[in-house]
């Protein structure tokens, strides 16, 4: 999740009083054929399936985020900046683009979203009370699977995934803002299942936000925003320990950065472009293969793709666009098929 800067946008809000801080397929779109430019790969065109939301009155803006398609093949997204009472987590029909409201509270800024294996709920990031909030399918049923303290601090989660026995993995942006004196350092956090234990994988991060694990669930991806980077940590067997962590590519965005992150069957990462309305994506071994891109008549007001979701066993794509336009998702047709790892996080 980024917004004009992340998070000291959200923070702004909360400051404000606009982000409470207390209690932030089928086949429709094949890839074209043309080369795009400066080492991009080819270019894969996105058509347009819904606007869902609009700038708010009382944030100032809207950002879409979290793709996720649940059991019954609805599309869920969250709007990371609505205000108290407005929907904060969204249903949106492939289909047709319908799209309502499927849960709000008071305070939460819900950054991301993923259905744990374990029991089949939504889990949702909340970047402004730290807390991780689960509901059911249907947006009903919240609770508060987390919240608290990690190493004497608070956490600030962005984004999330799950290994097959339901364990949390959260990217933490806490401490990158000013007033941020209690020595923590942006870190990747293990959560077991029960909500109860954590482990710092991972620390001293250049601001880590999309998180994610490869297809064999042997490491995880992570893109490091202020260094637009995507490293890789590989975990031991219990994946409770980090045994091997490196610097694995780096995105040339130019004013881009790195936002969430997806993987294919293939093991291919589709990273999230902060600063433009797009999708890079490289093979495993840091080729960049293609660059999913909204068309020139469509891109106008439009600033940053958030995520994206790949519908496991298809090669539907849906990503989440967002700018002074308004919050959008498009679809395009990935380079394999989706998992589990590919949808939500």
């Amino acid at each position: 999740m980024t917004t004009s800067r992340t998070p000291r946008a959200l923070a702004g809000l909360a400051a404000l009083g606009l982000l409470t801080p207390t209690a932030c397929g089928t086949q429709t779109a094949a890839p074209a054929s043309k080369p795009a430019s400066s080492g991009e790969g080819r270019s894969i065109r996105a058509t347009q399936l819904a606007h869902v939301t609009d700038v708010h009155e009382a944030t100032g803006m809207t950002l879409l985020e979290g793709p996720v398609l649940i059991e019954d093949g609805s599309l869920y997204v969250v709007d990371v900046t609505a205000p108290a009472g407005d929907p904060k987590l969204i249903s949106v029909d492939v289909t047709t683009g319908k799209h309502e409201g499927a849960y709000t509270d008071k305070t939460g800024a819900y950054t991301s979203a993923q259905i744990s294996p374990h029991d089949h709920r939504l889990y949702l990031t909340d970047f402004a009370t730290g807390s991780i909030v689960s509901v059911a399918q249907d947006g009903s049923e919240p609770r508060t699977f987390f919240s608290g303290e990690v190493d004497g601090s608070k956490m600030t989660p962005d984004d999330i995934a799950f290994d097959d026995e339901g364990n949390v993995y959260v990217s933490d942006a806490h401490g990158t803002e000013p007033d941020e004196t209690d020595g923590r350092i942006v870190r990747i956090v293990r959560i077991d299942r029960d909500g109860t234990n954590t482990t710092v994988l991972a620390d001293g991060l250049a601001q880590p936000n999309g998180v994610m694990f490869d297809p064999e669930l042997r490491g995880l991806w992570i893109s490091e925003l202020s260094e637009d980077t995507i490293s890789y940590l590989l975990l031991d067997a219990d994946k409770t320990t980090v045994t091997s962590q490196h610097e694995a590519i780096h995105a040339d965005g130019g004013l881009a950065q790195t936002d969430s992150i997806a993987v294919d069957a293939d093991g291919h990462l589709y990273q999230a472009l902060h600063g433009r309305p797009a999708i890079a994506v490289y093979s495993k071994h840091g080729a960049r293969l293609a660059t999913v891109e909204v068309p020139a008549e469509k891109s106008e007001g439009l600033k940053s793709a958030t995520n994206v979701a790949i519908a496991p066993g298809g090669t539907k794509a849906y990503m989440t666009v967002s700018g002074p336009a308004g919050g959008y998702v498009f679809t395009f047709t990935a380079l394999a098929k989706g998992i589990r790892q590919s949808n939500g996080g």
